[in-house]
């Protein structure tokens, strides 16, 4: 991914990405019932880098297998590239945390963008206070090894009732996630760009009292025109 994307990317909302990949055909990129911990983080764009839980078989997991340096939990962490999100499947279960605090204060010392599970995270007050977005389901203490099994690193996975390909772009903000093919990140970006232009001129005319009718969308003939001229006087 190219800096002018990410910084487009950074300038909208994932609402409006959610709609540029509609237009696509893509109906389901939204990771379904993950939220932010703190919603003041900023805009959250990356690239994925994924790890997969499966169920956790007990005589596999035990608490010695985080002796193991290259346990793929703990090399998920060590390897996750600076300017990647790490992306957790841990199938929508919360009931064992997907990691806590200490690993998701590592990622943020080595300049990861981010972090989202469709589980949950333990330390939750503790990761909601670092300077890195984090997305979950909700909070959960038992230690991940009560019913994860961490399996595989940057294989195709499924969060939240979302397809997450390696290298594909994440975007979350204080409403949630999206997933962005990585093929079409460019033009989605533009795309996405423009029609926050369109929706800031929009509400500005709604909350000057303009009815909805033939500006959104603009059928009426004089809002392109006005459009055309408040994009002038903004600068955009």
């Amino acid at each position: 991914m190219n800096e002018a994307t990410r910084q487009k990317l950074k300038s909208v909302s994932v609402a409006t990405l959610c709609t540029a990949l509609f237009k696509r055909g893509l109906r389901n990129q939204y990771i379904q019932d993950v939220r932010p911990l703190s919603a003041d983080k900023g805009t959250m764009v990356g690239e994925a880098y994924t790890l997969r839980y499966i169920p956790a078989r007990e005589d596999l997991n035990p608490i010695t297998v985080f002796q193991d340096r290259a346990h793929p939990q703990r090399k998920a962490v060590e390897e996750c590239p600076p300017g990647a999100v790490l992306v957790i499947d841990s199938r929508k279960d919360a009931r064992a945390a997907s990691a806590g605090s200490i690993l998701v204060s590592r990622l943020m010392v080595r300049g990861v963008a981010g972090i989202v599970t469709d589980g949950g995270f333990r330390d939750s007050p503790e990761i909601a206070a670092l300077a890195i977005p984090s997305y979950h389901a909700r909070p959960s203490s038992p230690t991940n090894l009560t019913l994860h099994q961490a399996l595989d690193i940057n294989v195709p996975i499924g969060c939240g009732d979302a397809a997450v390909f390696p290298g594909d772009v994440i975007v979350g903000d204080a409403e949630g996630v999206i997933v962005i093919p990585a093929n079409i990140a460019d033009a989605i970006a533009d795309e996405a760009v423009e029609m926050t232009a369109f929706e800031d001129f929009v509400t500005e005319q709604v909350l000057g009292g303009r009815s909805i009718l033939g500006l959104y969308p603009p059928t009426d003939p004089d809002v392109k025109d006005l459009f055309a001229t408040w994009r002038q006087a903004k600068g955009r």
